[in-house]
């Protein structure tokens, strides 16, 4: 492997794709239905792992609840399917990223829209 991709990057994108098969396939919560895992951020030691999550449906602060009380059955669950000497402790974190970038796609929609109706009204 290049030296520009460090194991903790490699750990933190397998552990993102083995936590949206487990809540998409192995998780019964009904409040965690509809996540979406984005990102996950790890420790250079291994020991701590950021998950950013977003909601297609659902309140977030449900959801966030939900994943919270399943830690242990994810960490569990990753335990069984990663070969890691430990599986590093998991928090969740709302990914707010996507209600900006829609947010603001919404703002330049309305600027182009404004712009086209005063350049109408000059002609």
């Amino acid at each position: 492997m290049p030296s520009d991709f460090p194991r903790s990057r490699r750990v933190a994108e397998q552990i993102r794709q083995e936590l949206a098969d487990i809540l998409w396939r192995e998780i019964k919560d009904p409040r965690v239905k509809g996540v979406t895992i984005t990102s996950v951020e790890v420790t250079s030691d291994l020991e701590h792992a950021k998950v950013w999550f977003t909601v297609m449906i659902g309140d977030r602060q449900a959801v966030a609840k939900g994943l919270h009380n399943s830690i242990g059955f994810l960490r569990r669950e990753l335990a069984h399917r990663m070969r890691l000497r430990m599986v590093p402790s998991l928090t969740f974190q709302y990914d707010e990223s996507i209600e900006r970038g829609a947010h603001l796609s919404q703002l330049i929609d309305q600027a182009v829209e404004d712009d086209k109706r005063h350049q109408q009204d000059d002609d």
